[in-house]
Order: C-alpha cells, then sequence, then structure tokens
C-alpha cells in the first residue's frame, strides 16, 4: 500500500511546474530583481556609502542643492537628505519583511482553515470581506487613532491588508489541486488527509503564494510610504522615505531634489517587487 501510495505521489509531482526560478532570468524579472538588490543594498550599506549619519546636522547647509557632497541636498535641519534617504530604505524593508511574512501566514493558515468545512469556509469569507471593506489607508487612520501612529501601526496594517489576499489564493489553489485525479486516487487507495496536504497540496500551492509574496512587499512598501507621508507611520526623528517626502514639501522650491531623490527610491522598490511578481505569474501561467 505504501508503495502504490509514493508511485501515486511520484506521478503528482511530476506535473508541478517549475518555472519560477526561469521567470527571475528573463528580462522583466531580472530588471525587477535588479533594481531591488541595488536599492536594498544601498540602504544595508548606508554607512558606508553617506558621510554622515541620518541625524547630524551639518552647520551652515540649510537647504543646499543636489551636489557632489550632498546628492540630494540637505533639508531644512541641515541634514544630508541622501543619508537619511539610504537609512529609510533600511527601516521601509524591515517594516515590509516582518510585517508580509507574518501576514501570508495568518492569511494562508485561515486559507487552509477555510477548506476544511462549509462553516470554516463562511467565516474565513466574511473575514476577508471586513478587511476589503475598508480602504487600506482609512483602516490605517483608524488605527492610528487608536493606539497611536507610528512603526506598530504601520506593520499591524499590513499584516491585516496581506490576509484577504494570502487566504483566497491557497484557498482557490487547495480547492483545485484536491480535483486532480492523482490527489483523488491518493486518497482512494487509503493517502491520510495531512500526507496529502505535505505530499499533494502544499507543493503545488507554493509557486502562487511566491507570486502573491512578490506582490505583497510591492504593496507594503507603497502601505509604509504612504503612512509615513500623512504622518502616522515611522515617527521623526526616524528616517523613513515617506516622512521624507512629506518633509520636503514646503521645501521643494529652495531644494527640488529633496523630493525627487526619495521618491525615485519608493518608485524603484515599488516596481522592482511588482516586475518580479508579474514574471513569476507569467512565467506560472506558461508554466
Amino acid at each position: 500500500m505504501t508503495t502504490l501510495i509514493d508511485e501515486v505521489a511520484t506521478e503528482g509531482e511530476g506535473r508541478r511546474p517549475h518555472s519560477l526560478p526561469r521567470a527571475l532570468r528573463s528580462g522583466q524579472g531580472l530588471a525587477g530583481l535588479l533594481l531591488v538588490v541595488v536599492i536594498a543594498a544601498a540602504g544595508l550599506f548606508a554607512d558606508l556609502l553617506t558621510g554622515y549619519g541620518p541625524l547630524v546636522q551639518i552647520p551652515g547647509a540649510n537647504l543646499l542643492g543636489a551636489s557632489a557632497t550632498h546628492w540630494f541636498g540637505t533639508d531644512h535641519l541641515n541634514r544630508d537628505v541622501f543619508s537619511r534617504a539610504l537609512h529609510g530604505i533600511r527601516v521601509d524593508l524591515l517594516i515590509v519583511f516582518v510585517a508580509v511574512p507574518i501576514g501570508a501566514v495568518v492569511g494562508s493558515l485561515v486559507g487552509l482553515l477555510a477548506t476544511t468545512n462549509a462553516v470554516a469556509d463562511v467565516v474565513a469569507q466574511r473575514i476577508f470581506d471586513v478587511i476589503l471593506a475598508f480602504p487600506t489607508l482609512i483602516f490605517a487612520i483608524a488605527l492610528a487613532a487608536v493606539i497611536g501612529p507610528g512603526t506598530g501601526a504601520v506593520v499591524i496594517v499590513i499584516i491585516a491588508a496581506e490576509i484577504p489576499g494570502f487566504g483566497r489564493q491557497i484557498r482557490t489553489a487547495v480547492l483545485r489541486v484536491r480535483e486532480q485525479p492523482y490527489v483523488e486516487a491518493a486518497e482512494v487507495i487509503g493517502a491520510g488527509t495531512w500526507w496529502t496536504l505535505r505530499k499533494h497540496v502544499l507543493p503545488n500551492v507554493f509557486e502562487p503564494l511566491i507570486v502573491q509574496f512578490a506582490l505583497s512587499l510591492s504593496l507594503g512598501v507603497f502601505v509604509e510610504s504612504a503612512m509615513s507621508f500623512i504622518g502616522i507611520g515611522v515617527r521623526p526623528p526616524q528616517p523613513s522615505l515617506g516622512s521624507i517626502i512629506a518633509e520636503s514639501i514646503p521645501n521643494l522650491d529652495a531644494n527640488p531634489a529633496f523630493a525627487v531623490g526619495p521618491l525615485v527610491l519608493v518608485a524603484g522598490l515599488t516596481l522592482g517587487f511588482l516586475l518580479i511578481a508579474q514574471a513569476l505569474g507569467r512565467a506560472r501561467r506558461a508554466g
């Protein structure tokens, strides 16, 4: 019996696509990966790439324009904007890479639970509907009013925003995979539920979740920047790309690079993760 079950498992494994690694070597995937790696490396090595700390006030350097010394100029508090922007990358990515995996795990568990019986499915769908009923920034403002603005609020908002996407993704994938003949055959010959999940279902839903994860990283960068921009995210003087852009608004005439530099970094990160997600999705569909 065990041998027969293993043969069915081997048949199912042969049908699984392995297209995601190839996607990252495509033009679109490679461009996205390059954008993310370069910007992330700049944030990681910010202390080596800049001659000033993000909080250091430079005497006589008030709202200087972009130059070889200050690539993004200086702000209204005489701080080097390039240094603050690179350190802001580090803060933003740390938040995103903490919040998105938590949202992915919680959403996936709820989605898996929804496939166990009809009652759990109804409850899970109503949870997703409630979360999706509130626009992300409206929910962020309401949460900040309750617990106060700050990094914690950003993390909670991103986690909540990701739960429905991952939950519905894994629910749909599990239901689809469970209808495949090799899964039904494994169940008929006596394979247990957990064996079937581990051997057939989870490996087949892994790729859609990876695509969703890349897309969620893009959304996470946008949400964090938006919350910090409107003043309910990362709190000054801690640097964040969104808060730096907000600080630049009254000073655009004196130093346009004050806003342009951080905007380019936010756009680069968001676009990079989006390109990766699109390349992964296209490769998976071509499978």
